[in-house]
């Protein structure tokens, strides 16, 4: 079978949306998934990707295949069930074309998996970069949205690369990632990986 993943992020930018599709997908790759690869949808905003699964999902031309949508929480899941949690917080409404597990979510956003992967962050940002301004608490899904966005600006903004910018710096730190960490890290993160997993066979 073969997956295809909506993800929130890339912009209205082409260049920003072809990063976007290569760092998730080495990132995927990097998890056990090379040579098995999911297509990846880089659908801008988040209701963009919304969008763009609904009716992914209500296309017959997806028929056979496994159809994920994936986006940041934007804050505290206190309900395992994605759907449940994208129904409080956003309102929509799983199509009823769409697997029960098709939603995922990156907890509370994209860049806390960065937290799951400090050295890759100190690899990239070399001589300058502060890891002990970054949060330290293990579970990366308990950091806030905020904090995790304030940490990443303070322990970079005297690094080589300079301070992060979300545009210029987030894909080519994702595909830098170790996956294991991040899925030892993220509840969610797992989750994800291992429906790709199961849906593209094994």
């Amino acid at each position: 079978m073969s997956a295809t993943v909506y993800v929130e992020g890339g912009g209205d930018h082409k260049p920003l949306q072809i990063a976007c599709r290569r760092a998730f997908s080495k990132f995927f790759g990097k998890a056990g998934l090379a040579g098995r690869l999911p297509k990846v949808v880089a659908c801008g905003g988040r209701e963009g990707a919304y969008r763009d699964f609904h009716d992914a999902v209500e296309s017959n031309s997806y028929q056979g295949r496994a159809v994920f949508l994936l986006v940041d929480s934007e804050a505290p899941v206190t309900n395992s069930e994605p759907w449940q949690h994208l129904k409080g917080c956003d309102g929509w409404i799983r199509p009823p074309t769409a697997a029960a597990d098709s939603a995922h979510l990156m907890v509370q956003c994209m860049e806390a998996w960065f937290y799951a992967d400090k050295d890759a962050l100190e690899r990239f940002f070399g001589p300058g970069f502060k890891a002990n301004a970054l949060s330290g608490r293990a579970d990366i899904e308990d950091i806030p949205k905020r904090d995790v966005e304030t940490g990443l600006k303070a322990a970079t903004h005297q690094s080589k690369k300079g301070r992060y910018h979300k545009g210029s710096h987030s894909f080519e730190i994702l595909q830098r990632l170790d996956p294991n960490k991040v899925t030892a890290a993220s509840s969610h993160a797992r989750r994800l990986v291992e429906a790709l997993r199961e849906a593209l066979g094994g």
